[in-house]
């Protein structure tokens, strides 16, 4: 990719961003080198998998590469021979335990994020490097006495002769005949010996040796020579434990080096991964969405290079999205040249580079700013002229430079390149520019080159609209206030202002008129046809917006009408379930009663086939009244096709989750650690989910704080999971009879006990209580991820 073009369109600011989304340097240095490719297939393959990061961090929004570090030159040190210090071993340790944690957490994963399985089962794992590290240095970066049999020994020794030598010297300033002498009763060290201070009028007194004196002369720091020897033993300890020290740190360098190839990918590889979890947060923070990356397939005819942008509310990414007007931007499939005209500051300018810098966006592998659905294709290169005169960071183009950077691209650029070219044929005679501008438009239109131009001629505005390939666009003036509106349209050139703003700041009417009679009339109908084309659209764009407001009112009574509907559903079902549970127990009463009617009638000897007839229909009513009440999905109410990734509200559980798995009538949703299938009927979109909540039918469902609910209405979920942690037998028992009633009756399919393992009574005495209670069907200890023998989950019965 040409990197003058990359600079252009402010690309490394991009990545700077990029980067700031990294957690360690290592991946920070892949976000700053990141580059667009030119292989469709790669391409695709790096969107994919910021697509299965973002997926990846809403079902694991707490991921993160742990204690990773970036220690390449580190390793490069022990490579050539160097010693590496306890700190920089601890780094070597704390990515490869980050690598091993990371590669955990996808190994399962291959299924539902196949490429950043990929990625993460390249990780090596270094063969006893950790275990090495961890015998040798502390968490604090201290070398352990356990680092070797000999470093133990010496410092076993070495603690013995400095209790020694500190006990010999307490006895030394104990002496009641040195008091006098000392200048303070301490313990000191000069030069990694210990010394007394001694007054310097007592330097006779003791034998020893002078070491130092204080700054004044009155004290001086001597070694008493009955210590000497122990002072030489300890000293030479010191010795033998630092050069043991060295020779444990040099061995485990050692060990680094020659694992340096397997330690140099684990950083890559980390570095890989959090560059994909980077993208995903860098595309929430901008709102991005995947693009559709498309091949160039040229046409039949060959008079077109098979390009496609389609771009719909495309933002660039480095301006404030809170002020930004997004652009769309189409060419259709008879049209690959767009023709820009409009005013200074009008916004041309930053849509070419919005349109140039997604499209690099795209082939690196990162979400683009605009709505989903936008596609565009891959190009093989992409080539920029744009003098941005509203940079304080560029300089003005010279003509010269303008021409000499276009001579370059015309010779570069093929039918597989996009060209930008930034107020084409400006800074010399507008004549001769305008003509320079149609001969170099020519040129790239022959050659089926992408091309989009801005310019001020308006002599282009003809040649687009009878060029065959080209099309002409317009950044929008508004009039009346005299500022630009910043929207693209496409398909109407933009209008010479010049006169009407002349006019709107109080040019005196004469001069108006005279200089609208110097035009040409020609012009001045066209001009004029160009005002009527536009009120025309205005007018349309009214009525569209007016359509839209009813649109959105009746989604609004839609929603609203959902309410009232789900409210008459609940109503129904609990209806027909009361009606049902009398039907049972009337069914069961009157089995009964046959029951004994058989039983007289066998003492009595009497024949029973009478029974018969009545034991049949009472059959055909039990199979009837034990069919549950389905719950009828609302035809009323057309939704949006549920997607992989989509937030949803899961319908009697009163929980949300996200989607990891679609099938043709159920879907697997993801809540917290947990996931639950469940049939479509019972999913709602999230956001539908909150609207009904309220709705005035949602509302009125819900009883007042003094008013009892509705018998009809079904209980109120108590959620999935119940902890009692922390709690005594006696109180867990309570809670948890009164939990699982509440769950029984909001028809959970299955719930979760958290007990904890701890010392175990707890845990039997919750499994001791489930084994009597008349709800539960089954119980078993929960999954390693979910806790193990830490939970307990309670199957109901039906």
């Amino acid at each position: 990719m040409d990197e003058k073009t990359l600079q252009i369109l402010e690309y490394p600011k991009v990545l700077e961003r990029l980067a700031a989304y990294c957690a360690f340097a290592a991946s920070k240095d892949k976000a700053r080198s990141l580059r667009p490719t030119t292989n469709l297939d790669e391409a695709r393959r790096l969107q994919a998998e910021t697509r299965e990061a973002i997926l990846f961090m809403v079902t694991r929004p707490d991921l993160t590469i742990g204690g990773a570090r970036d220690i390449r030159a580190a390793v490069d040190l022990a490579v050539h021979g160097g010693v590496l210090p306890p700190a920089d071993l601890l780094d070597i340790k704390s990515t490869l335990v980050a690598a091993r944690t990371l590669w955990r957490v996808f190994e399962k994963q291959e299924n539902q994020f196949p490429n950043l399985y990929r990625i993460a089962a390249q990780l090596p794992a270094p063969a006893g490097l950790v275990d090495a590290i961890t015998r040798a240095i502390s968490d604090r970066g201290e070398i352990l006495d356990s680092a070797s049999a000999r470093l133990g020994a010496i410092r076993r020794d070495l603690r013995i002769a400095h209790e020694r030598l500190l006990s010999r010297l307490q006895r030394i300033i104990g002496d009641p005949k040195m008091a006098p002498a000392l200048q303070e009763a301490l313990i000191t060290q000069r030069d990694g010996r210990y010394v007394i201070p001694l007054r310097s009028e007592f330097k006779g007194h003791i034998k020893s040796i002078v070491h130092d004196q204080s700054s004044s002369g009155a004290t001086l720091f001597v070694e008493p020579l009955v210590v000497v020897e122990a002072n030489n033993q300890y000293r030479e300890l010191l010795l033998a434990e630092r050069d043991e020290e060295r020779r444990i740190l040099s061995e485990l360098s050692l060990q680094v080096g020659r694992q340096a190839g397997e330690l140099i990918a684990t950083v890559e590889v980390i570095a890989e991964l959090d560059l994909a979890l980077a993208k995903s947060r860098y595309a929430e923070a901008l709102a991005a969405s995947e693009p559709e990356l498309l091949p160039i397939r040229p046409k039949a005819d060959r008079r077109h290079p098979g390009s496609v942008i389609r771009l719909s509310e495309a933002r660039h990414p480095l301006l404030d999205p809170r002020n930004v007007v997004p652009v769309d931007v189409e060419l259709d499939e008879q049209t690959f040249a767009l023709i820009i005209t409009g005013p200074n500051t009008g916004g041309k300018t930053v849509t070419l580079k919005t349109v140039g810098l997604l499209a690099l966006l795209a082939q690196s592998g990162l979400h683009i700013p605009a709505h989903t659905g936008s596609q565009i294709s891959l190009f093989q290169n992409i080539y920029a002229d744009i003098g941005d005169e509203q940079s304080i960071e560029q300089s003005l183009s010279t003509f010269s430079g303008h021409i000499t950077n276009i001579i370059h691209i015309l010779e570069s650029a093929d039918p597989t390149c996009l060209v930008i070219l930034d107020e084409l044929g400006a800074g010399t005679d507008p004549q001769e520019g305008a003509a320079l501008a149609r001969g170099i438009l020519t040129h790239l239109i022959e050659r089926r080159i992408t091309t989009l131009v801005t310019t001020h001629h308006p002599e282009l505005k003809a040649y687009a609209h009878a060029t065959p390939g080209a099309i002409n666009a317009s950044m929008e003036f508004d009039i009346e206030t005299l500022r630009p509106t910043y929207h693209l349209t496409i398909g109407l050139p933009g209008r010479s202002n010049a006169l009407a703003i002349a006019q709107r700041l109080g040019m005196p009417e004469s001069i108006i008129q005279s200089a609208r009679a110097e035009l040409n009339p020609t012009d001045v109908r066209a001009e004029d046809l160009l005002d009527e084309i536009h009120r025309q659209r205005d007018l349309a764009r009214q009525a569209r917006s007016h359509a839209e407001r009813a649109r959105h009112e009746a989604e609004t009574l839609r929603t609203e009408l959902a309410g009232k509907l789900d409210a008459i559903e609940d109503e129904r079902r609990s209806v027909l379930e009361k009606a049902r549970q009398q039907a049972e127990n009337q069914v069961r009463e009157l089995d009964e009663e046959l029951s004994q009617a058989r039983r007289a009638l066998a003492r009595a000897r009497q024949p029973l086939e009478a029974l018969q007839a009545v034991e049949e229909k009472l059959e055909n009513l039990q199979d009837s009244a034990a069919r549950p009440v389905e719950r009828q999905p609302n035809a009323a109410v057309v939704l949006q096709p549920l997607r992989l990734g989509d937030k949803v509200a899961i319908h009697g559980l009163n929980m949300q989750g996200v989607i990891t798995s679609l099938g043709a009538e159920d879907a697997e949703v993801q809540v917290g650690a947990l996931r639950i299938r469940t049939r479509l009927a019972e999913l709602q979109p999230a956001s539908l989910a909150a609207k009904a909540e309220s709705t005035p039918a949602q509302r009125r469902r819900k009883p007042a704080a003094d008013q009892p609910a509705p018998t009809f209405n079904q209980p109120a979920s108590p959620g999935l999971e119940l902890d009692l942690r922390g709690q005594r037998a006696d109180e867990a028992l309570d809670a948890l009879d009164r939990y699982l009633d509440a769950a029984f009756l909001a028809g959970l399919p299955f719930v979760r006990i958290i007990h904890g393992k701890g010392t175990g009574k707890l845990r039997l005495a919750v499994r001791e209580a489930l084994h009597n209670h008349a709800h539960v069907k089954a119980f078993e200890s929960g999954s390693e991820k979910e806790g193990g023998d830490g939970v307990t989950v309670v199957k109901f019965k039906a």
